[in-house]
């Protein structure tokens, strides 16, 4: 076997508590190589008396590696563990010093998990696995008080520019949250909503503050009790990175230079403050003038953003905080937001938004999550794209798979579009067929969905501000059709524990056929969903159904072939289907 391939550290998401009593522990091989793969493992203190061996499970493979996991109970909550691996007629162990062709003979060389301590089990909050999000650019959604309305707001539907306001507000998502009911969504992730100069409201002027033109704390308090009456909850935008351009200390500091009291709650490399070359002498969101990047290791910076961060959950009762640019933030500072948080509500969700691999803040001191992009990226270059093919897709989407425990699977935030990004129809080139299939994934796979308002009736768009157009009420053009096909799947996933849990196996990826198999946490329910991303039919051999049970057609459309062996399908072009048994 290739040793240079073979790969484990004990921490991160090699080797972590699942729960209370449970440790998971993963190893890497080269693809295709090991046929088994195994863990010893006992006590320290008493190994002889304790050692035992669990066999291992292929997790996933991408394009180099196979990733294998195996449960370990410590019958004494400390862990000495080991690896055997067998490829035909050859074995090798794995310990904490190297390779061997036998058992190691001296324990203490192996991997050790100290102590399961309950204390350090990260565990995001239940919730989050069973929510459909539903994202909302509140000044595009809907105009509910138009005594609200700024100077110069254009009438609804008109297209949309970095600058425009066509006058959504609070009012207008409480008029219309029937709609997300019917949808079947039950979390709302809102973009910003405190006061800010900008349409987007990302260049904060006030934390404390809802922005007027939107309505008012107590219209905010409003909604989210409408919204916690209808089983919906509740996330808001932070944006502690930087602040706004009329944000008092900002505006302070811009007055009097060094010698404001504000001075260190910025980045400021040079006074007075300006902008040369198209960069600010002030560190910024980008090089955005108006969006002055937070000191937060400023100790009054700190106290404040903490203060903010407390104010929305005790004063209106919000479940949580998606994080903007995340990763430009510091570690400490988040992780004293997050004991903030848990103090005051141990099932609040804390999101962050970070655009490629983020172990180093989903260690269970930071963020329960963050926006999975890089699934995003990979869902959308196969189903929506048509730029890769199944095999490299499916290669992604096991590396991945593997790259995070389970619990931050479990609760990762998949979006296929959002306030940054071309909408999903516009991806997809206007076919619709692309489009479903592409959600359709979405929401048969591990994670957290997020429905981007406007999608689920056909809104396009390209890349901003084109994907922040007026939300589309008008029933004659609304895609009823599409949304009808949106709220059928997400009512799947909600109907079918299957659909939430972490189990996830592909069966088959073969050029536009995709093929793979989801088992509730029980084992007691077992899924297989099948697509066709090309425009020829393809036929689909169905696994051998549990003992005793055969395979039911649940959802979509196939021509079932009774040959008396296997079941086999044939699935139209672009087509899918999901059984059951």
């Amino acid at each position: 076997m290739l040793r240079e391939a073979i790969y484990h550290r004990p921490k991160q998401n090699w080797a972590y508590a699942y729960d209370n009593k449970t440790i998971h522990l993963r190893v890497r091989t080269k693809r295709g190589e090991a046929d088994e793969a195994f863990v010893i493992a006992g006590d320290k203190y008493a190994w002889e008396q304790t050692r035992y061996v669990v066999p291992m499970k292929p997790l996933a493979s991408d394009e180099l590696f196979d990733y294998w996991e195996a449960e370990a109970v410590p019958p004494l909550r400390r862990l000495k563990y080991g690896f055997r691996f067998r490829s035909g007629n050859e074995e090798l162990y794995m310990s904490e010093k190297g390779f061997s062709s036998v058992e190691p003979e001296n324990y203490l060389t192996l991997f050790e998990f100290p102590f399961l301590n309950p204390a350090d089990v990260f565990e995001p909050p239940a919730w989050v696995k069973d929510a459909v999000f539903y994202q909302i650019f509140p000044e595009r959604f809907a105009n509910g008080d138009s005594s609200l309305n700024p100077a110069g707001t254009l009438p609804w539907g008109g297209a949309p520019t970095p600058t425009n306001f066509f006058g959504g507000d609070l009012q207008g998502v409480i008029d219309h949250l029937d709609h997300l009911v019917d949808l079947g969504v039950n979390a709302i992730y809102f973009n910003p909503l405190f006061e800010a100069t900008t349409n987007h409201k990302y260049d904060t002027k006030d934390y404390m503050k809802v922005d007027p033109r939107f309505g008012s704390n107590e219209k905010l308090k409003e909604l989210v009790d409408a919204c916690h009456a209808k089983g919906i909850r509740v996330l808001l935008d932070a944006v502690f990175n930087h602040s706004g351009k009329e944000f008092p200390p900002f505006v302070d500091v811009a007055d009097k230079g060094p010698d404001s009291p504000f001075a260190d709650w910025f980045h400021v490399r040079e006074f007075p403050l300006r902008v040369e070359n198209g960069i600010p002498t002030y560190d910024t969101f980008g090089f955005e003038p108006i969006m002055p990047k937070l000191n937060t290791e400023n100790a009054e910076v700190k106290r404040y953003l903490l203060d903010v961060a407390r104010y929305w959950i005790e004063e209106v009762g919000i479940d949580g905080w998606r994080l903007d640019v995340a990763n430009e933030v510091d570690h400490a500072f988040w992780r004293e937001l997050r004991s903030v948080v848990k103090g005051l509500n141990p099932e609040a969700y804390i999101l962050g938004e970070i655009w490629h691999d983020s172990i180093a803040w989903l260690q269970g001191d930071q963020f329960d999550a963050v926006m999975n992009y890089p699934v995003t990226e990979a869902v959308l270059d196969f189903f929506a794209r048509g730029v890769i093919e199944a095999v490299p897709f499916a290669n992604t989407i096991g590396n991945q798979l593997a790259a995070y425990p389970r619990q931050v699977v479990e609760a990762s935030f998949n979006l296929l579009g959002s306030h940054d990004t071309p909408r999903l129809l516009t991806v997809c080139g206007e076919d619709e067929r692309r489009m479903k299939l592409a959600t359709l994934f979405q929401l048969t796979f591990p994670g957290t969905p997020s429905i981007y308002y406007g999608d689920e009736v056909g809104m396009n768009g390209g890349g901003d501000p084109h994907c922040r157009g007026c939300m589309v009420w008008e029933k004659d053009k609304q895609n009823k059709e599409l949304f009808e096909f949106f709220a059928a799947a997400i009512r799947l996933r909600h109907n079918h524990e299957a659909l939430r849990s972490a189990s996830f196996k592909f069966l088959v990826a073969n050029g536009g056929l995709l093929v793979y198999e989801r088992l509730s946490s029980d084992n007691s329910e077992r899924l297989v969903v099948a697509m066709n991303v090309s425009e020829q039919p393809v036929e689909v051999v169905l696994p051998r159904a549990t003992a005793g049970q055969s395979w039911t057609p649940i959802f979509g459309e196939a021509l079932v072939e009774e040959t008396g062996g296997p079941m086999k399908a044939e699935l139209a072009a672009f087509g899918y289907s999901i059984w059951r048994c």
